[in-house]
Order: structure tokens, then sequence, then C-alpha cells
């Protein structure tokens, strides 16, 4: 499929209600308002496609950029073109999600992350900590500095009340994520979720709730499936 192709569709699977719920959460125009699932019927057809996963996020389309995300190829796609993506991801669902499912799925994901948590920029800081959680998901814990993310657990406990609104409301996933995948670091993870308590984050003034991390993390251990890895970040 063409860009231009990939369009009429897009614009056929628009829907009102879910381009103005995405407006309320800070999206854009431009955008048709594309639900997830019909995302996925285009995706069948393109498979992971590098060339045209470039040219639909270039577009600023927020369903496109959305698109270019679950198509992405993580062993072709750069960490100069990564860059370029976070700088570009001006709301959550692209900053959070999107480019951090790729980033994370790259063997360079953890040296991202590292480095966009250190940004001034709320989205890029919010991408970099969804992007170390995504990393510790789809990666076995062998492969995993644990002690490093074990220091990264502590200075989520120092430094969360005190950041940007959407960093902190990564930085809660953050918690959750490790002691969900993590199981050297659940007992750790539930720690710092009881040092931190309740996370106050500005949900766009809509009925959202930021989840409590040891509940959170304690329903998973009630389900046995801690440490369970997932195969793809992206879903």
């Amino acid at each position: 499929m063409t860009t231009k192709e990939i369009f009429k569709d897009l614009k056929l699977f628009g829907d009102d209600r879910t381009k103005n719920t995405h407006m309320t959460h800070g999206a854009k125009e431009p955008l048709f308002g594309v639900k997830v699932g019909d995302l996925k019927k285009i995706l069948k057809k393109t498979k992971k496609d590098h060339k045209l996963s470039l040219e639909l996020y270039k577009t600023g389309n927020s369903d496109a950029m959305y698109l270019a995300g679950l198509m992405a190829d993580e062993h072709k796609i750069t960490k100069k073109q990564l860059n370029d993506w976070v700088k570009k991801a001006y709301w959550s669902y692209l900053s959070e999600y999107t480019v951090p499912w790729v980033a994370a799925e790259t063997e360079y994901g953890l040296e991202l992350g590292l480095e966009w948590i250190e940004s001034k920029k709320e989205t890029i800081a919010s991408a970099g900590w969804s992007t170390l959680a995504y990393y510790a998901a789809v990666n076995q814990d062998e492969d995993l500095d644990i002690s490093l993310y074990r220091k990264l657990l502590d200075r989520v406990a120092k430094e969360i009340h005190g950041s940007q609104n959407r960093v902190k409301y990564t930085m809660n996933g953050f918690v959750i994520s490790i002691g969900t995948y993590v199981k050297a670091l659940t007992d750790k993870a539930q720690k710092v979720s009881d040092k931190i308590g309740s996370v106050e984050v500005d949900m766009d003034g809509t009925a959202c709730k930021v989840p409590f991390a040891r509940d959170y993390i304690q329903k998973v251990i009630d389900k046995d499936r801690v440490g369970i890895k997932r195969k793809t970040a992206r879903c």
C-alpha cells in the first residue's frame, strides 16, 4: 500500500466520537479519529514496512503516526529516526506508547530511554520512562541491568512528586512495569509504591485515574503472573 491509499482507509475508518476523545486527551488536527482495532485492519495489509512507516509518521496526522508505530521495523529504524519521532510525538498516545513501543524493541532501547528521561521537555521525558518500562517488559531478566533498574526505582521514589505532569504518570507506570515484569525487583517496586503513595496527575479533565502501583502489582502477584514477559511492546 502507498501513503495515499492508507489515508483513504484512515478517512473511511474515521470516527467522530473517537476523534473527540483523542482531542480531549491532547490530539490536534490533522486526524480522523481511527480506533486502534481499525488501524490493525490496515496493518494486516501492510505488515511491517520501514519506509512506509517513516512516510506515515512524517505526515503529522495523529492516526497515521500511531499506525506508523505499529508498522515500524525495529530492526531497521535508527536512533536518529527515533530521536526525530520522539521530538514530534506531541501528545501522550504518541509519546507514551507509539514511540516507546518501537524504541523498546530495538537494541538501543535502554540507551534511548536513559537519554530521554533527562530531557526537560515533558513529552520526551515521559517517553523515556515508558521506553525503559517496556524495555524491561520485553527483555529477559538475565539481559537486564538489575542494578541500574533498582537505582531507577529509587530515583522515581525521590523525584516523582516534583516532576512534570505526564512524567509523573509514566514514572508511576514504570514502577508498575518493573514490579510486574522483573521478578528480582517486585519487592523493591512494592516498597517504592508504598513510599510514593497516591500520584496526582491532571488527566485532561477526564474521568481517567492514575493506578495505585502497589494494588496493580499485587493483582499480578495474586494471578501468579509476575515475570511473564511480553512478546512485543506494541499492542
